[in-house]
């Protein structure tokens, strides 16, 4: 028995020595596991890094006291004159309204805050409009094999750069009193399905005011009344968004059916149904 010992105690030394051997270029420092890069960026490492994609948005939110904000959706191909030339302005000036209306609700711009996803087309349009009504400005840029780049006008403080899709998903609905969503392709369309859905399944506690912009092209695009027809939809289901054509008609539709609550001093989250948590936040 005394033997097996020796034998195990052996073997330990040994394992602790090649251990040891393994760090020198450390100088015999070992690193910590949350400043090592190859795990981070390892497939261990993505429950850490999807986290990461949660807690530093918040983080940054609850810095800048941004309370709530309207999300501008749509072609990252429209320019000022090329594809979807006419939505490109209309969403620059939309949100211009919106930001004037924001300034008169919150004099800290907290309030109401233009978020676009960051990148070109309608939200550079967005972001564009928001700037120059001198608001505040959010984008939740996504990073793609073709390298969607933020624009010039989202604010360096508010700019967000995201690898998973559905924690950017995330932040564009749980800050979300309303959503406007233009012309677009494959993006636009899972965005919009994505926040149809959470209103259908009230999956979120908070009515969250849906604008299609441009009813021409969604008439053309998604026959809702035919889903409707066949049975896969609810007809009530139609009421679930609002079609306009103006940047004017938009404002009013939003001054209609946006629900202000008090504010809270920090990100007015909507909570899951479910779970009903809502952040913490230093008071005032």
């Amino acid at each position: 028995m005394k033997e097996k010992s020796n034998e195990c105690n052996e073997c330990t030394t040994a394992s602790i020595d090649r251990s040891l051997q393994r760090v020198p270029e450390n100088d015999g420092v070992l690193t910590l596991p949350y400043r090592d890069k190859d795990f981070l960026d390892g497939p261990d490492g993505r429950p850490i890094r999807i986290l990461a994609e949660y807690l530093a948005p918040l983080s940054a939110f609850s810095r800048e006291r941004v309370q709530d904000t309207v999300v501008f959706f749509g072609s990252a191909r429209a320019s000022p004159s090329g594809p979807f030339e006419k939505y490109y302005e209309d969403a620059r000036q939309l949100a211009v309204l919106v930001t004037q209306w924001s300034i008169k609700i919150s004099s800290d711009q907290s309030r109401l805050v233009v978020c676009s996803g960051g990148g070109g087309g309608i939200m550079e349009a967005a972001n564009r409009g928001a700037k120059e009504a001198g608001g505040r400005t959010i984008g939740l840029n996504i990073g793609l094999p073709h390298e969607q780049r933020p624009n010039a006008f989202v604010d360096p403080e508010l700019s967000f750069e995201f690898h998973y899709f559905f924690m950017r998903k995330l932040w564009f609905a749980h800050l979300a009193r309303a959503v406007v969503i233009f012309p677009g392709g494959f993006g636009t369309l899972d965005e919009m399905f994505e926040l149809l859905t959470l209103r259908q399944t009230r999956k979120l506690d908070r009515d969250i005011c849906v604008l299609l912009y441009g009813s021409d092209y969604w008439r053309d695009v998604v026959n809702f009344e035919a889903l409707a027809r066949a049975g896969a939809i609810s007809p009530s289901d139609l009421r679930l968004f609002h079609a306009v054509d103006s940047p004017e008609g938009a404002l009013r539709c939003l001054q209609q059916n946006v629900s202000l609550s008090a504010t809270t001093g920090c990100p007015a989250i909507a909570r899951s149904i479910s779970t009903c948590v809502q952040p913490q936040c230093e008071s005032a």
